[in-house]
Parts: C-alpha cells; structure tokens; sequence
C-alpha cells in the first residue's frame, strides 16, 4: 500500500495553470512503477528558467536552465538506495521542473505539455528513489520504468 503526501508549489504567474490532482496522480504512479511502498512525502516545485537556472548554477555548477532537477533526502552514500519504508514516513525529496522549458521541449518533441510533464514528473521521481541513467544498465531499467509509467498515465 501506498500513501503519497504531496508538498506542490507553483511560483506565480504558473499557479492556476496545472492541476494539483493531476499532479498528484503522476507522482503516485511513478512512485508505484518504482516500487515504493508505505507513506512517502515529496515535494514537487513548478518554476521559471530563472529558478531552475539558480538551482542549477548553485548545486551543480551548471549556470543554464535544465528541465528537471531531484534533490533527495538520502543519497546513495547513505546506502538506501531504494524506498522501503515500513511504517513510518519517508522524506523522499523534491523534484523542480521549469515549466517554460517543458514547454519548449513538448514542441520540440511534437506533444502535449501534460506529456512532457508527466516524463519530468516520472524522471525526477525515478532520481529520489535511487534509479539513476549514468551506466548502460540502469538507463535501460529507468527508461523502461518511465515507460511503463507513462502508460499507466495514458501518456
């Protein structure tokens, strides 16, 4: 069973312009494709270039936008790689998503917005439980894992 507790922030002017429902959907499933079970909390930020460009600069020393960033509680030094929480609570992270790149990136790939969401939401979910794209193998179980997260979502 799992239980998804959901801190969602939207910087103005996007508030208002993406369903709280919906995002809570998305994170759900990607948290279920990737096999996390009990009570999670997360944190999903929806921001401008200018955000993800300072997050980025600051925490990666990469001073452009990127579409998504994860910042997880526990990293791979701290030997959890995965969630298995029991029954307790488990802070998970957050995920940042720069909705104008979002945009750009739907039209560059010639879908929708919610599609392109729904690939970061997944993508940044992914990252907080331990899967990581760096080696052949583990791109290849992410990928499958966003794949068949994006088809429990109709995306």
């Amino acid at each position: 069973m799992l239980r998804v507790c959901l801190s969602l922030q939207i910087e103005d002017p996007y508030s208002g312009s993406i369903a709280e429902r919906w995002v809570r959907w998305a994170v759900k499933t990607a948290l279920l494709e990737g096999g996390a079970e009990g009570t999670v909390e997360i944190g999903v930020v929806i921001a401008g270039d200018a955000t993800v460009r300072g997050l980025n600069r600051t925490y990666r020393a990469k001073d452009r936008t990127t579409d998504v960033l994860s910042f997880a509680s526990k990293g791979e030094e701290d030997g959890d790689h995965f969630v298995t929480p029991s029954r307790k609570t488990v802070w998970l992270g957050e995920v940042i998503i720069s909705l104008p790149q979002a945009e750009r990136q739907a039209v560059e790939q010639g879908h929708s917005l919610p599609r392109e969401l729904a690939i970061l939401i997944t993508h940044g979910v992914l990252h907080l439980l331990g899967y990581d794209h760096e080696e052949p193998e583990g791109e290849k179980i992410m990928r499958a894992l966003e794949k068949r997260a994006l088809h429990a979502l109709r995306e």
